[in-house]
């Protein structure tokens, strides 16, 4: 089945690629590889601020981390078209690091990025399934809550 045919039957719209905030790329390919710089997430078109373990809980940082993927797809789509495909021409989604804001005491950094790993496995099948690390971190750039950086390949 196409990934566009999942997109629109999980009522999903890519994003446009964003502005990168600093003095970096939004992606860079080196042979059949993408990478994806990190994307924090958003809500509203403003950074989704939060703490897990003070001021957020892991639900909430589950529905910021589904969010973050669509962003990335929105970047790997444009990655894609200037390789001369679409996001029918991922092979797979080979890894994630997640970045959580997280309390010392916060330990469910892994549940918090399935909700970026579910979404991938839902809109790729097979290929979505991929590597990942999910960290829990002192602080996100804006007090963002969660910020995830993508590899993927391309046929």
């Amino acid at each position: 089945m196409s990934v566009y045919t999942q997109l629109q039957a999980l009522n999903i719209t890519l994003p446009p690629v964003s502005t990168p905030a600093a003095a970096y790329v939004p992606f860079v390919q080196t042979g059949k590889l993408v990478f994806l710089s990190g994307h924090i997430a958003k809500k509203d078109g403003k950074p989704w601020v939060g703490q897990l373990g003070v001021n957020m809980d892991t639900a909430a940082a589950k529905e910021a981390a589904r969010a973050i993927a669509i962003d990335l797809m929105g970047t790997l789509e444009a990655a894609c078209k200037a390789a001369g495909t679409d996001l029918n021409g991922v092979k797979r989604i080979v890894k994630l690091m997640s970045l959580v804001n997280s309390a010392p005491t916060f330990t469910e950094q892994h549940l918090v990025t399935n909700g970026a790993s579910e979404l991938f496995g839902q809109v790729f099948g097979p290929a979505g399934a991929h590597a990942r690390s999910a960290f829990g971190v002192a602080q996100i750039p804006m007090g963002a809550c969660v910020e995830i950086e993508l590899i993927a390949e391309l046929n």
